[in-house]
């Protein structure tokens, strides 16, 4: 009898991939892979730990998974808290990230009784050709390497992905290649920091996205996560590569704290001064540019008035999508052992919640000057509502609308008519 497995997702695109990859593997190698978790066999939990409550959430989920189903947990939070993992959860098998193919040797062994622990260091990466199992066929996530450059003080997502390692320009184009034969229009660029691409191979972004916006096709390009320092060093070759229509409008810039003590203590190798001055260069070229930043409130070192920064920072840049986090410290991390200049979580709480009320007045103000705007979108996914779809224009925007008909991979010409705090609302003008 076929045996059946659920992967279920958590965390970031990097780690959708990655859970695109186990479950392709598993149908490969003749799997059934199931929709939900009650008509599974098995299920893999593919984790993010890169935040408490997230780990908090995942470990609550497990905890609560039906008694009669083996349970696999795979990604970051095995090689992070498996300790915590072991006391509070029952699992049959265990691996870090981006496992690959190796996947189908443990879900066998783990089928057949047996108790698999694999947490060995990932020297390799994955082949970016291994088959997947993928939800939306239109939109394809690339991963352009794995770990990292950086040393934040804060990450713990470091200790599961480990160093470096790139691909080559040439497997990410024949990726590319690959998936847009097979119907993809969108591509996620994505990895723990784009930026850092190439620097082990000495090849560096700027040339991987030269390189695919030479290829043939009408698709999109959405580049993932960059850490500003390292955009500083190749920014004016990027923004020649940004200007081919084929890469969205879209910048992801994460500056983390509005005040330069904290960046130091954060291990962020940049200054807020130096932050603005990558946006101000990018919104130059791109004035309809999206930007998408993060901050952390809370962080040990973080007074009032470096809060204050924050927050002044905000209302100048006035970035398009904030992601607000309160600083949770993680295991293994430096910041986890500070113990100077503490917030308590009721301060942090509170600091987090000013931040998200700033956000939503900036985004909302934001967004309101794309009512009226007309031009192109693809679909690229089906809304929340019944009968809703959600496109993309060129500044990676998402503009929701309403239609009968199967329109999931279209490119549509549309009109803003309405805005809220995170979307816009637009009609159709022509199929």
């Amino acid at each position: 009898m076929v045996k059946r497995v659920f992967v279920k997702n958590f965390g970031c695109s990097s780690n959708t991939a990655d859970g695109e990859v186990l479950a392709g593997c598993l149908a490969q190698a003749g799997f059934q892979i199931a929709n939900s978790e009650p008509e599974a066999d098995l299920i893999i939990y593919n984790t993010c730990a890169v935040k408490g409550p997230t780990e908090n959430r995942i470990i609550d989920a497990i905890k609560h998974a039906p008694k009669d189903k083996k349970i696999v947990v795979a990604g970051c939070l095995t090689k992070i808290s498996f300790e915590r993992l072991c006391r509070e959860a029952h699992f049959d098998g265990a691996v870090g990230p981006a496992v690959g193919k190796e996947i189908v040797e443990v879900v066998t062994r783990v089928l057949a009784g047996e108790k698999v622990i694999d947490l060995a260091a990932a020297k390799n990466k994955p082949l970016l050709n291994l088959p997947r199992h993928i939800s939306n066929p239109n939109v394809s996530v690339v991963p352009i390497n794995y770990g990292c450059l950086g040393s934040c003080s804060y990450c713990c997502v470091v200790f599961a992905r480990g160093h470096l390692r790139s691909y080559s320009i040439k497997e990410v184009v024949d990726r590319v290649q690959s998936d847009y034969a097979a119907g993809a229009k969108e591509f996620w660029i994505t990895s723990q920091d784009t930026a850092s691409f190439g620097r082990d191979l000495g090849i560096d972004l700027a040339e991987l996205l030269t390189a695919l916006c030479g290829l043939e096709g009408d698709f999109r390009v959405r580049v993932g996560m960059m850490t500003p320092n390292l955009v500083t060093e190749m920014q004016s070759r990027l923004i020649t590569a940004f200007n081919s229509p084929k890469i969205f409008k879209f910048l992801h810039l994460p500056v983390q704290s509005g005040d330069d003590t904290v960046l130091q203590y954060m291990r962020r190798i940049y200054t807020a001064s130096e932050f603005k001055g990558i946006v101000n260069t990018f919104r130059n070229d791109f004035p309809q540019l999206t930007l998408a930043t993060d901050v952390i409130v809370g962080f040990p070192g973080e007074t009032e008035e470096a809060f204050e920064n924050t927050l002044k920072l905000l209302d100048e840049v006035k970035p398009d999508v904030v992601n607000v986090s309160k600083f949770f410290a993680r295991p293994k991390t430096v910041a986890a052992k500070m113990k100077v200049g503490l917030v308590n979580k009721e301060e942090t709480k509170r600091r987090s919640t000013v931040t998200a009320e700033l956000v939503k007045r900036l985004s909302a103000k934001r967004n309101l000057r794309w009512v009226g705007w007309t031009g192109e979108m693809l679909v690229d996914e089906k809304g929340k509502v019944e009968g809703s779809w959600v496109g993309r224009n060129f500044a990676y925007r998402p503009i929701a609308f309403k239609s009968e008909d199967n329109l999931l991979g279209k490119t549509l010409r549309v009109k803003v008519v309405e805005a809220s705090t995170t979307y816009l609302k637009g009609e159709v003008i022509e199929k």
